[in-house]
């Protein structure tokens, strides 16, 4: 087969394509480098409370038909809301809002030196049931439903199995480890042989920030270059660049964690696996996942390197729930919730579900 002239159309197309693109990365990089990034958060919301580390945020329907029962997301600690209402079009909490949903969030600040005894019983037996019950008061509705990601869903659950008898509504799951000896290099890095975990908290406190994310860094050590190599070579591309940024400002928005639950959830849930075992007390009460009996639905990512589908499947196979439901989607931790899949498959699964037990 004789190679295609020069001068062939189709050659010519895509060279000026290619020079066009670098012309376009040598510009937007630039760009990339001196200007802000994309503001995130733009849904309108109403702070109805704030405790120390604990916001309480309302976002409005923004239907005249609203659903019965509202939502109440609960974020994992180690970061702001930000993930659930990045921009115009990339928020899941607009997409709710514009379904007729009442949502309200469980946002975090970071935890003052005063903060710094609290535990995974604070906010299960106050913070949490403190918050369902604000949300019923604003609301004038009883029944809730909650939804927490990743260890916002390990307190959520950690709420339900504490609280059979209500008035959660039903329970939602984004990506939520039950079975903490499936995360194996967090196991691997939190070796009780020579990880010091008081001799980290007696002298700092807290869990800092940099620590929390060099240990998502070392799950994906080449993650950060190759995402960089990617967007050099998207530079060109206005969406790509806009939702990466948007992506990793909240990547790098992590929070410090209070140092006596981040001790707790070392010792009893990574090194017992105490959630997983039924060995786990909160209160001093014993936390059984058998004792949710609500609706349950489980959304797990095929690719999550923090969370793989093996930590998340045993909620399903433990709580007797008769109505309860698995959704394995493509995507990793965060693309899950945010992103172009979480918009076209996720978003829609999780308003089929939710449309027909909020009523």
């Amino acid at each position: 087969m004789n190679a295609p002239s020069p001068a062939d159309p189709s050659v010519v197309q895509r060279l000026r394509g290619e020079v066009d693109k670098l012309i376009q990365r040598s510009l937007k990089g630039f760009e990339y480098l001196t200007s802000p990034a994309p503001p995130i958060g733009a849904t309108p919301r109403t702070e109805i409370h704030r405790r120390g580390t604990l916001s309480l945020l309302h976002y409005h329907a923004l239907t005249d038909e609203v659903y019965r029962v509202p939502l109440l997301f609960v974020m994992a600690t180690t970061n702001k809301c930000d993930i659930f209402d990045l921009a115009p079009g990339f928020s899941l909490i607009e997409f709710l809002a514009k379904r007729g949903y009442d949502v309200y969030v469980m946002d975090w600040n970071p935890p003052g030196p005063d903060e710094n005894r609290l535990r995974i019983d604070d906010y299960v037996l106050d913070f949490i049931p403190d918050c369902v019950r604000r949300v019923q008061q604003d609301s004038g509705v009883d029944d809730v439903t909650v939804v927490g990601y990743c260890m916002g869903g390990v307190l959520a659950t950690i709420y339900a199995a504490l609280h059979a008898g209500g008035p959660m509504k039903n329970l939602v799951g984004f990506t939520v480890p039950i079975d903490f000896r499936q995360l194996k290099v967090f196991q691997a890095m939190s070796d009780p042989r020579h990880f010091d975990v008081d001799r980290l908290i007696d002298s700092l406190g807290q869990m800092p920030p940099d620590l929390i994310k060099s240990a998502f860094n070392a799950i994906r050590p080449a993650g950060a270059l190759a995402s960089q190599i990617r967007l050099w070579d998207n530079m060109w591309n206005d969406a790509y660049v806009k939702s990466y940024r948007m992506m990793e400002r909240f990547g790098t928005d992590t929070l410090p964690l209070a140092g006596e639950y981040f001790r707790q959830t070392v010792k009893q849930l990574v090194w017992k696996n105490a959630l997983h075992e039924g060995t786990l007390r909160i209160g001093g009460r014993p936390v059984r996942l058998q004792n949710i009996t609500v609706p349950v639905l489980s959304m797990v990512a095929q690719h999550d390197h923090i969370v793989p589908a093996a930590a998340a499947a045993p909620l399903l196979e433990q709580v007797r729930s008769t109505d309860k439901q698995q959704i394995v989607l493509p995507g990793g931790h965060v693309s899950l919730v945010a992103g172009p899949n979480a918009v076209t498959r996720m978003w829609p699964a999780l308003d089929q579900w939710l449309a027909t037990r909020s009523t």
